[in-house]
């Protein structure tokens, strides 16, 4: 546990001694607000309510998360260090939870910084402060998902462009499995209900709207978390096989 603290410490102060970290936050706070205000018209609705805000998390996410994880193994494999960090008396599980955790966190202090958008639906209205709520664990979740996907791909190569494009991709086809156009498509070759709603469950995107529209439910969160073990899992295996 002192292992992984310490790997967490170094990572997360790695991310604000590189002008990467402002880059990210700049970047992600002004597709919010132009997604949000302009795109999802904020203003026409006349609601006060976050989901237009919200419902742009997974596309948004798509771009940005791969970006930070891309670093976290790729960046270590180019610059040879991988090999020292794995000399130290720390278990693979304890290098990796440490990134991955670092990553999830600074990816969450820029969703944080999005408060004023909470503040600015209280002032104009009375809001659903819980499905709010629900809307940023649907976005937190999310973002550890893509992390636990970027962190994994970017274990297997040592090109932080090939593990940003692959990330994307899987990610991408994540997202998309749940719409409607994707589930027409398998129905059409005769696939059965049965498995066009297992397709569905495996959607990012589909897991995230029923969490952010204020229904928490144990199936949508154990999703999540599965997502998010079963990758990081697949990262150790990864990193146990580079070692040889």
């Amino acid at each position: 546990m002192n292992n992984t603290l310490t790997i967490f410490k170094r990572e997360l102060l790695g991310y604000f001694e590189t002008p990467v970290a402002y880059v990210f936050i700049v970047v992600f706070l002004l597709l919010s607000g132009l997604f949000t205000f302009y795109m999802g018209n904020f203003f026409e609705a006349g609601q006060a309510s976050l989901d237009s805000f919200f419902i742009w998390h997974p596309w948004i996410y798509l771009f940005l998360i791969p970006a930070i994880s891309m670093r976290l193994w790729a960046e270590e494999r180019r610059s040879g260090t991988i090999e020292l960090l794995m000399t130290l008396p720390i278990s693979t599980l304890e290098a990796v939870l440490g990134k991955y955790f670092a990553a999830w966190v600074f990816a969450s202090v820029a969703l944080f910084l999005t408060f004023p958008m909470w503040l600015t639906v209280n002032y104009l209205g009375n809001p659903d402060n819980g499905a709010i709520f629900a809307g940023y664990l649907a976005s937190v979740l999310e973002a550890g998902g893509f992390l636990a996907i970027g962190s994994c791909i970017s274990a297997l190569t040592r090109n932080q462009v090939v593990s940003f494009v692959i990330s994307v991709t899987i990610c991408f086809l994540l997202n998309i499995s749940g719409l409607p156009v994707i589930l027409n498509f398998f129905s059409a070759l005769g696939f059965s209900q049965v498995l066009l709603d297992t397709i569905s469950s495996f959607s990012f995107l589909t897991n995230f709207l029923e969490i952010s529209r204020g229904v928490i439910s144990l199936s949508n969160v154990t999703y999540f978390i599965s997502i998010i073990i079963f990758w990081l899992f697949m990262n150790v295996l990864a990193i146990e096989i580079k070692r040889g």
